[in-house]
Parts: C-alpha cells; sequence; structure tokens
C-alpha cells in the first residue's frame, strides 16, 4: 500500500515550521557523522556548475548531467524541509544524497538517504530493489530501519515500482523531480508512514492559475510544512 492525498487547489497556504520541541530534541539526539564530500572543488550547485565551466566539463557526460541532478534534488527537498548533503563517490552503497528532515509531525528528526536517478526514461523496480541495499550499507547512524530513503527520478513512477515500493518491508519512497527543479509526485509505503510519515499529505499546488504550471508540497493538518 502506498500512501499520499488527493490534489486540491490551494491558495495563500500557512506554512507550518518544525516545534520548539522538534527543534530542541534534534540538538539532544546523536551526533551524525557525515561522510566526505567526494569533490573537494564544489558542494552546492553554483559552485559546480563554476566548477564545470572553468575545466570545460562536457555537458552530455555522465559525471555533469549526475552532478547537476544530485544537486537540484538537494536544493528542491530543501523546501520541503529536507536537510541534505551530497556524499556520492565509491563505495557509497547508491546514496547520493544523506540528511535529516524535521517534521512537525514528529518529536524528533527522521534520518533520510536519497538515491538519484537522472533517467530519460522511467525506472524500473529493480531500481528499488536496488535502494533497499543503501539501508544496509548506509554510514552508522542512518544504517538499518531507523532511516527513510527516497527513490528520486525525472519520470513519474510506473505501478511496477509502485508495487515494488508496496511489498518492500523497508521504509521507502519514491519522488518525481524534473531537470529544473520542479517536484511533481511523491508517495511512499505503509513502513515509511509507519517511520514518521503518517499523517503527511501530499498536495498540489498551482502557480498563476494555470493547471499546466504545477508542484507538489507537503502539508500536516491543513497546513504546510
Amino acid at each position: 500500500m502506498l500512501w499520499t492525498r488527493a490534489s486540491r487547489w490551494l491558495t495563500r497556504p500557512t506554512r507550518t515550521q518544525c516545534s520548539d520541541a522538534v527543534r530542541s530534541s534534534s540538538t539532544l539526539s546523536e551526533e551524525l557523522t557525515y561522510p566526505e564530500s567526494p569533490s573537494a572543488h564544489h558542494n552546492d550547485l553554483p559552485s559546480f556548475l563554476e566548477y564545470a565551466s572553468r575545466i570545460e566539463l562536457d555537458k552530455t557526460s555522465t559525471t555533469y548531467v549526475g552532478t547537476h541532478y544530485e544537486y537540484t534534488v538537494l536544493h528542491s527537498l530543501a523546501r520541503l524541509g529536507l536537510s541534505l548533503k551530497r556524499i556520492g563517490g565509491k563505495s557509497d552503497h547508491g546514496i547520493d544524497l544523506l540528511g535529516t528532515w524535521c517534521l512537525p509531525s514528529q518529536m524528533e528528526t527522521l534520518k533520510v538517504l536519497v538515491q538519484c536517478k537522472a533517467l530519460a526514461r522511467k525506472a524500473e523496480p529493480s531500481l528499488v530493489r536496488e535502494l533497499e541495499g543503501a539501508f544496509v550499507g548506509a554510514p552508522t547512524g542512518w544504517r538499518g530501519s531507523g532511516a527513510l530513503a527516497f527513490l528520486v527520478t525525472q519520470k513519474t513512477a510506473t505501478k511496477g515500482v509502485r508495487e515494488a515500493l508496496g511489498r518492500s518491508r523497508w521504509p521507502m519512497g519514491f519522488i518525481t523531480c524534473e531537470s529544473d527543479g520542479k517536484l511533481l509526485q511523491m508517495l511512499w509505503n505503509r513502513r515509511a508512514a509507519e517511520r514518521g510519515l503518517e499523517g503527511i499529505g501530499v498536495e498540489v499546488k498551482y502557480e498563476g492559475g494555470d493547471y499546466s504550471e504545477k508542484e507538489i508540497l507537503l502539508t500536516w493538518k491543513g497546513d504546510i510544512i
């Protein structure tokens, strides 16, 4: 079973922030040690673009496309409250982004693993099985079922991907993030709901009354997170 909520029109919504209790509890939680960045030359999209321009990196290369997409996803998910760092590199077990998620529904921050796939085609169910391996190979602090994992691609989830997520015993979800950073889909399985996403809604907002210009946002008790 996958969890999401029906879309509706949202205008001038109220935004909900993490409570003081959540923020204070996060400072009391164990210190998380992040792996070193895979590159000493960039740590966000602007610095990567500057670096790529300086070394004349081919924009069609897998390195450029993949890194650009990872930073784009990192920036886009920050709008939903996720605080992520790029860690992709050798022996990363498929993990591209790593971090925490502060939600008003939780008394502590959630630990999050993200795998980014800049695919021109739709993702296959095998990628869900690949993501399951990230729980075992994750750095200390994110290892095991205590973390959430998301597969992020440029295309919406197929029926096969949805079914694979629903069958998984791990708390996982799927996100559609276009190359320009627009978030179009977010869903998760029952284990993810039990882990901390119970009651979180996925809504759609429309820009300027244009039904073709849409993007998702998350809500808690009717307010935007």
